[in-house]
């Protein structure tokens, strides 16, 4: 389908994609480190909002100011910031997530040629009486400082609009998903991953009008039945780079058919109440939504949210990508693979860095995962 190459286009050659996007509407363009930048508001000043995934390539320079065990997300951003790569954004966004993204705004805004520089430092605790206003209130400081950033007004018609766009967005990516669970044979899996990548690059309106396209003719698709031995796998992490995870499972004899992912269903999750005023229905998603390991809200809320969501996706197995220094994902799995085994739910552990093992050593892995299932 020609639309998949659009989306697979802008996600090998995002760079070029943005420098063309820039030139064209003369819009600014704000990079972000992590899916709990509120994207509404930076949509809602005018600009694109512009995911920042790093590089595979060789880091070298990151090296001079992070240590080796720093996970390679954080090292392949820093590397793409002091190379003037990334000379065609306005400024960053950095969220207080894990203390690596913390880390490395403190060396971005000294080494990285001057641009804007905006710390969103949301609370750690999401289950507290006073996160929802504290979080309100980080909100508006936030809007207040990307207005001062890109010499703007924003105002609430713009924010209100900017949320049903991305209500909009969200809605179609929950559809997609949902009927690639159901028809998993209509779509690869590599061609989702281009769209949800996609998704954090590209400007929001010619998505939502390609996402709409793509969801009809899914659709209309006439679903072939899949065969009986293929083994349904639930994927949970932190992201996925690497589209060939998903040709490595279906060689296997299985398939992707959800996904607990920053670059999956939690960059989606949650639809914002349009009725509400905007920054408090940006703070409840937040609240809400499926929480990643730097947050908390409860011991055990992750585990009980991932067993759910293999019962509900009817997943016969759940592969953890791990990507390797990833604390906060690194301390989250022996207690969630616990309840998962209490389960009686298999689980596999795939530690990941910028570069995938081997392939036919990770070809055998999971042929052997999916005998086990």
């Amino acid at each position: 389908m020609e639309k998949f190459t659009e989306f697979k286009n802008i996600v090998t050659d995002p760079y070029t994609y943005c420098r063309k996007y820039k030139e064209e509407t003369g819009n600014k363009i704000v990079g972000f480190t992590c899916s709990y930048t509120p994207e509404e508001i930076i949509y809602a000043a005018g600009a694109l909002p512009f995911r920042l995934f790093g590089t595979d390539e060789g880091i070298h320079r990151a090296d001079m100011h992070l240590q080796s065990y720093c996970c390679s997300l954080v090292r392949g951003i820093l590397e793409e910031g002091l190379s003037g790569r990334l000379d065609f954004i306005n400024g960053v966004v950095f969220p207080h997530t894990c203390d690596s993204i913390q880390r490395l705004s403190d060396i971005w805004r000294l080494n990285v040629t001057p641009k804007f520089h905006i710390d969103l430092v949301l609370p750690v605790k999401l289950n507290t009486t006073s996160a929802r206003q504290y979080l309100i209130d980080v909100m508006e400081k936030f809007k207040k400082d990307l207005e001062s950033a890109l010499g703007v007004k924003i105002t609430d018609a713009a924010l209100s609009d900017a949320i049903k766009l991305y209500n909009q967005i969200r809605k179609l990516m929950m559809k997609l998903y949902t009927l690639r669970a159901q028809k998993p044979e209509t779509l690869k899996g590599r061609d989702l991953h281009s769209i949800i990548k996609a998704a954090m690059i590209m400007d929001r309106q010619l998505l939502l009008k390609t996402l709409s396209d793509i969801v009809e003719q899914t659709q209309k698709a006439p679903a072939s039945k899949m065969k009986p031995e293929t083994k349904k796998l639930l994927l949970t992490g932190g992201i996925c780079s690497h589209p060939d995870i998903y040709d490595i499972i279906e060689n296997a004899g299985g398939v992707v058919v959800w996904d607990d992912l920053c670059t999956g269903s939690r960059y989606f999750e949650g639809i914002l109440d349009e009725k509400a005023p905007p920054l408090e229905a940006i703070a409840q998603r937040y609240l809400d939504r499926d929480i990643c390991p730097a947050k908390h809200a409860g011991l055990t809320d992750r585990g009980e949210s991932l067993v759910q969501m293999v019962r509900q996706h009817q997943a016969d197995g759940v592969v953890f990508m791990l990507l390797k220094f990833c604390d906060p994902h690194a301390f989250d799995y022996p207690y969630i693979k616990e309840m998962l085994e209490r389960e009686n739910i298999p689980c596999m552990l795939l530690d990941m860095e910028e570069q995938l093992p081997a392939g036919g050593q990770l070809q055998t892995r999971f042929e052997t995962f999916i005998q086990i299932l």
